[in-house]
């Protein structure tokens, strides 16, 4: 894996570097489950020289949540998490590129945080995963090489949820063909 020091990057300066490939975000639209954005929508965005920055206020607050939502982890798992400078790049699938929000200190793992609406408590019931974040989560996976990835979702004013997804080569291989 490549890593690329997104440390001293702007926003735009970022945002075009994740043009250059497809990030853990497009996978689940790639795959056609992604509720608000679709495969096309990836495809346009990266053949496009435009840089857009498509934020609203969810995406603002699950940026500014980033941090607590780590920290509750931390808390409840007892394990230590740091935030990477790095964006990385699958050697063996160079158009595969993730931006993890941290990584397990100790473990081949890494976090993915998360907040969403009270109204979608449902989608996590009974140790349930949001198609879309698991394919997310093992998008990062196999271009981090990790074992395991935890996901930590705060549901706004109702719960705080964790999940554990660990690595399937053979689902791997379906996802990327």
């Amino acid at each position: 894996m490549t890593r690329i020091d997104i440390s001293s990057m702007d926003r735009s300066e970022w945002l075009r570097l994740r043009k250059s490939g497809i990030g853990g975000s497009d996978a689940g639209a790639v795959c056609g489950v992604d509720p608000y954005k679709s495969a096309l929508s990836v495809y346009q965005d990266k053949i496009s020289d435009d840089i857009a920055d498509d934020d609203n206020e969810a995406m603002r607050q699950g940026r500014d949540l980033e941090e607590y939502v780590a920290k509750r982890f931390s808390e409840a798992t007892g394990l230590k998490v740091k935030k990477s400078s790095f964006m990385y790049r699958s050697d063996e699938h160079p158009f595969m590129i993730a931006d993890i929000d941290r990584l397990i200190i100790g473990e081949k793992a890494g976090l993915e945080c998360k907040t969403a609406s009270a109204y979608s408590v449902d989608k996590w019931k009974d140790g349930a995963i949001p198609e879309s974040y698991e394919i997310q989560c093992r998008h990062y996976m196999a271009v981090m090489g990790f074992t395991h990835i935890y996901l930590a979702c705060l549901i706004l004013g109702k719960e705080f949820v964790i999940r554990r997804i660990d690595r399937d080569p053979e689902m791997e291989a379906a996802i990327i063909s």
